[in-house]
Order: C-alpha cells, then sequence, then structure tokens
C-alpha cells in the first residue's frame, strides 16, 4: 500500500495546503489594484505608507506562498500513484500559465510597483505623467494575472486531458 494516493489524508493535507497557498499568494497580490486605489485617494504620506505596505506584503511574505503553489502542485502530482501526469494538459497548461504569472510579477509588475511607490514618496508634482501611466500599467497587469489565475483554476477544477477526480 502506498503512503499516499489522492484518496488519502496525506494527499488532502497537501492539496489544502495548495489551495491555502494559492489564495494567500495571488490573492494579495492580485488586490494591489484596490490598495493603490485606496492609496492615490489619500495622496501625501498616508498613500504612501498604504502603498509601502501593500508592496511589502504583496513582494515580501506572500511571493513565498507563490514559489509554494508549485512546489505543492508537483507534490500532488508525485502523490498521486501516477493517475496525475505532468503530460497530463491541464498540469503542463497550468505550469506554463504559472510561470507566465511569475514572469509578469518579477519581470513587469514589481518593478513597475516599485518605482510608482518611490514617485508616490517624493511627491514630485512633475512625475504626476509617470505616476499615471504607472499606474496605468499597474492596473493593466494585474487584470492580465488575474485573467491568467481564473484560467489555471478552471484548469485545476474541469482537468481537461486528465481524471475525471
Amino acid at each position: 500500500m502506498l503512503l499516499a494516493t489522492v484518496s488519502s489524508n496525506a494527499y488532502r493535507i497537501v492539496l489544502a495546503l495548495h489551495i491555502l497557498a494559492a489564495i494567500v499568494g495571488f490573492g494579495s497580490v492580485l488586490l494591489n489594484g484596490v490598495y493603490a486605489s485606496k492609496a492615490k485617494a489619500r495622496g501625501g504620506p498616508e498613500g504612501g505608507a498604504i502603498a509601502q505596505a501593500n508592496y511589502e506584503v504583496s513582494f515580501g511574505w506572500s511571493q513565498w506562498f507563490i514559489y509554494a503553489i508549485i512546489i505543492l502542485g508537483f507534490a500532488l502530482v508525485g502523490m498521486s500513484d501516477k493517475l496525475l501526469k505532468f503530460s497530463q494538459t491541464w498540469v503542463w497548461l497550468s505550469i506554463v500559465l504559472y510561470l507566465a504569472i511569475i514572469g509578469i510579477l518579477h519581470g513587469v509588475h514589481r518593478p513597475n510597483v516599485r518605482r510608482l511607490n518611490e514617485l508616490m514618496r517624493q511627491g514630485n508634482p512633475a512625475d504626476r505623467n509617470e505616476m499615471e501611466r504607472r499606474g496605468g500599467l499597474a492596473e493593466a497587469m494585474g487584470g492580465v494575472m488575474t485573467v491568467l489565475v481564473v484560467v489555471v483554476v478552471f484548469l485545476m477544477v474541469m482537468k481537461p486531458g486528465g481524471p475525471k477526480i
């Protein structure tokens, strides 16, 4: 008898941790737009403090939950007694989309939000156009990542090309 199959408690615990990591990790980052609008509405030092706190949470500890998602997902495939396979459409496509999210997050979104926060802290009216442009980019990247996360959740639930479990 195996230590873990899709019906075992060990598998279910790892699955629960996988889902919780996704909620905490992506939930924080995907709500950046909400925090940005609150920061913009407050303006000045208060708005800067909101933006800085959001950045520290989203790109400080939340990113570790995002990294845990793929590790726990790989563990689930390994624990499934070959019921789940990396060759199944929903698995490999989820990995590709996850990597796209990570690429957007680190390649575009994080540096953009970091610079936007710097501009907010400096409070220079001459930087208004750059702040508006960066705010728009943050909203757009948040939207793209949200769509990708929704697609991955759909893949995880529907499992196209995989078992009906």
